[in-house]
């Protein structure tokens, strides 16, 4: 037993020797996932939050500004939302700042100072997702500022890094990374069964899922049409994979890479039927830190790199390897207490009550001394976080379709670029870009109340022919001169059976529509 448990353990069978090729893929990887979310925002960052956008991100800092000056609370903005776009804000600034995202994602692509780079990447974004409101409450949003953070702990401390001669990966930095792979993972998962959802537990979620999801591809459409009981299977294999699997991240070679296995596996099927931006692609990566030197030589990499090109220096205890163990160790017990009270939260607000739960806590959430003053400092760096995408299944897929008019008779759609419109539309495939105001108006069509306070704004630039907004949509069917009404009008959708699909060559059934919002207009001038 004790022969068993001391090769399962990862500091006695996985010397820090054996990821030095894994770092080197790592952050390269990372830099790649960084650029594509640079790019993907660059295009949209005017019709979002640029001055002619849908919620303008000066007017949105100028709103903060006077709150926090009316509760005598203005030398704290920084403090309370830090971001850089407090010295401006306008479209120069905006801009300038994807641009250098661009640019600091290159640099971290060929290796040049690593840490200096990760450490104004992680800036450049969160002072990004801070401004951007509803258009950036996206939970791979928060898994990128966390894993670029974390990586900061990885990387070498050299200006041009090479994978020969440089320093061995902390294995405080390894342990950061892998505990963020196990809270992604196994949240996902535990998530879905406190929060009492009966399709999760039932096994029928993918009933449902495959046409209710935000932004299907066409392969949710044949996926929709399986028999019955494989969908109860692939949810059956999917809790294993999330809930038991994500243990095996801190076991020895052999479990490791079998985790390394389910989890890309798992994120491989989950990107064939759903657009999910740059999330499963930023998981991928999250599982390379598995992997080890001898794997990746037999893989790929045996004739480039042999064993001499990798030091094995062993690692020397300086008061730099204290300081680095000492803040993991911090950032490990903060992250346990995020992830606990993830479950907690799930639990109390979405799960049924049941008296004597071990996550009841008497009827309390997490330790309210942590969480006043601790946690709810740290959440507004958005950088140690909670995770569980789906934890509630929705039944049903509401659209809301935005129609325009001259006359107030006649109206016609608007159709968008990615999100369910036309019944003919095969369902496009996007990731890894990630189109916001689609996904949006998946949230919106759930909660339309909630979310009126941005689909107004929306309404408007359409009335005023914002050309910055137009740009996040598709065709326009009022080229000539903006329409004089604008309306919200809700559907039903869902996906044709597969008679209906292959004669007439629809891919999505709707109900009758119902009136969201009466005709709205511009005030005369």
């Amino acid at each position: 037993a004790v022969s068993l448990s001391s090769r399962m353990l990862w500091v006695r069978t996985a010397p820090l020797s054996a990821f030095f090729i894994a770092r080197w893929m790592f952050l390269r990887s990372l830099g790649v996932v960084y650029l594509i979310a640079f790019v993907s925002l660059w295009c949209q960052v005017d019709g979002l939050i640029g001055s002619g956008g849908i919620v303008p991100a000066a007017e949105y800092l100028g709103r903060v500004g006077q709150n926090l000056a009316a509760s005598e609370r203005g030398n704290e903005a920084f403090w309370l939302l830090p971001t850089i776009c407090w010295i401006s804000a306008d479209d120069v600034m905006l801009h300038a700042m994807c641009a250098a995202g661009v640019v600091l994602s290159v640099l971290l692509v060929i290796g040049f100072a690593p840490i200096c780079v990760l450490m104004l990447l992680w800036i450049d974004y969160l002072s990004l997702v801070l401004v951007g409101q509803d258009f950036f409450s996206f939970q791979w949003d928060i898994l990128l500022l966390e894993t670029g953070f974390m990586a900061m702990f990885v990387a070498p401390a050299h200006m041009w890094p090479r994978l020969s001669g440089a320093r061995l990966p902390s294995p405080a930095g390894l342990l950061l990374l892998r505990f963020l792979l196990f809270k992604l993972m196994f949240l996902s998962g535990i998530t879905k069964l406190l929060s009492g959802d009966m399709t999760w537990w039932q096994l029928t979620a993918l009933e449902t899922h495959y046409f209710t999801q935000p932004l299907p591809t066409s392969l949710a459409w044949h996926a929709h049409h399986l028999p019955a009981w494989m969908g109860g299977f692939s949810v059956a294999v999917m809790y294993i994979i999330e809930i038991i699997v994500p243990f095996f991240i801190f076991g020895s070679r052999g479990p490791r890479h079998l985790a390394c296995a389910a989890l890309v596996l798992l994120q491989v099927l989950i990107a064939a039927t759903g657009n999910y931006g740059f999330f499963n692609l930023l998981a991928v990566m999250l599982c390379v830190p598995l992997l080890d030197d001898r794997l990746l030589r037999r893989l790929a990499l045996k004739r480039r790199i042999q064993d001499r090109d990798v030091a094995c220096v062993p690692a020397i205890v300086s008061w730099r390897y204290r300081a680095g163990w000492a803040a993991a160790g911090l950032i490990l017990l903060v992250s346990t207490l995020v992830f606990v009270r993830e479950m907690v939260q799930t639990h109390q607000r979405e799960g049924p009550p049941r008296k004597g739960n071990v996550l009841d806590w008497h009827g309390q959430s997490l330790q309210p001394i942590a969480q006043k003053y601790l946690l709810d400092h740290i959440d507004r760096f958005r950088t140690i976080n909670g995770y569980g995408l789906f934890r509630t299944m929705t039944v049903r897929r509401p659209e809301i379709v935005i129609e325009g008019s001259g006359d107030g008779v006649t109206w016609k759609p608007y159709e968008f670029r990615w999100k369910p419109g036309d019944l003919n539309r095969a369902p496009p495939w996007n990731a890894p870009h990630q189109p916001r105001l689609d996904w949006q108006m998946w949230f919106a069509a759930l909660n339309p109340r909630g979310n009126l306070h941005w689909l107004a704004r929306l309404s408007q630039r359409l009335l005023e022919g914002s050309p910055e907004v137009f740009a996040l949509l598709g065709d326009n069917p009022f080229p000539d001169r903006p329409p004089r009404y604008i309306r919200l009008v809700g559907y039903d959708y869902q996906f044709t059976d597969r008679q209906t699909g292959q004669q007439a060559g629809e891919w999505w059934a709707r109900s009758k529509p119902r009136l969201l919002t009466p005709a709205m207009s511009l005030p005369i001038r």
